[in-house]
């Protein structure tokens, strides 16, 4: 059911009420952001990834921020849900990506109150790189947000992940996904440890030791920290919806991951 709500802007073009920071625009609510001249070390968030297991798709970050050569927080949390059917990774400048983080989450609810129907998983990626895409002006002065989104498809029953550019360019992933400054050592791990017969421990522990993986070799990726409790944020989306692994769960694995490597 669409209920045909508009807004009708100054300019004689329709901006559909559906969308709440156009609704924002439209009323000249939305700040513009101009940063002077000048370095700054603002948070960092780091690495970050995502991929399919048998039930659906699994998502993860370290938990360190960094400010140039200093780590600014080892406890940031870098996945959130989009919905309870899907969730969001950030990885950028920290602040920035949490606040887009927050929008993309608003949009899709007052989405679904408005139109009363959910948006498709295409269309909540789609929507989530228009967001990213409204940021590049704050992208060229280094505030830089890079996210992954990944999904649960009903029509499909199956497990869907989006990567994202800088630029706002939007790309379908098949397996595996990773971005942020350990992204590449990530990556390099999945793509010999990763299969498409992953349950859901075999699934956790290769998300954590991907994320080891790159903590070895990338300063600004965190690794699990049992002596403060610190562990990477894992969650899994299915047809059963949203769920954070606790650290009850991935602690053990951790600890498993460490004493593993060579």
């Amino acid at each position: 059911m669409t209920t045909g709500l508009s807004v009708p802007p100054e300019d004689g073009g329709i901006i559909p009420a559906a969308s709440f920071s156009a609704l924002l625009e439209q009323h000249h609510l939305v700040p513009t952001w101009e940063i002077p001249p000048g370095s700054m070390d603002v948070p960092e968030a780091t690495t970050i990834l995502a991929m399919r297991w048998v039930d659906g798709v699994m998502m993860a970050g370290d938990r360190r921020a960094t400010a140039g050569n200093v780590i600014a927080h080892r406890r940031i949390k870098k996945v959130y849900p989009a919905d309870d059917r899907s969730a969001v990774a950030i990885s950028g400048t920290a602040g920035m990506a949490v606040e887009l983080t927050k929008l993309f989450q608003t949009e899709l609810e007052h989405y679904e109150k408005i139109e009363d129907t959910r948006l498709s998983l295409d269309g909540k990626a789609n929507f989530l790189a228009r967001l990213v895409r409204g940021n590049l002006p704050l992208a060229f002065q280094g505030l830089i947000v890079v996210p992954l989104f990944c999904g649960y498809d009903d029509e499909e029953g199956a497990g869907k992940l989006y990567s994202f550019d800088v630029v706002g360019g939007r790309y379908d992933e098949q397996d595996y996904a990773t971005t942020g400054s350990g992204g590449s050592e990530a990556r390099a791990f999945l793509k010999s440890a990763w299969n498409d017969g992953l349950d859901g421990s075999e699934a956790v522990h290769v998300v954590v030791e991907a994320l080891v993986a790159a903590a070895e070799e990338d300063a600004a990726t965190g690794g699990p920290d049992p002596k403060r409790g610190i562990y990477p944020n894992v969650v899994t989306v299915t047809a059963q919806g949203y769920r954070e692994v606790p650290d009850e769960e991935i602690g053990p694995i951790a600890v498993e991951v460490m004493e593993g490597r060579p």
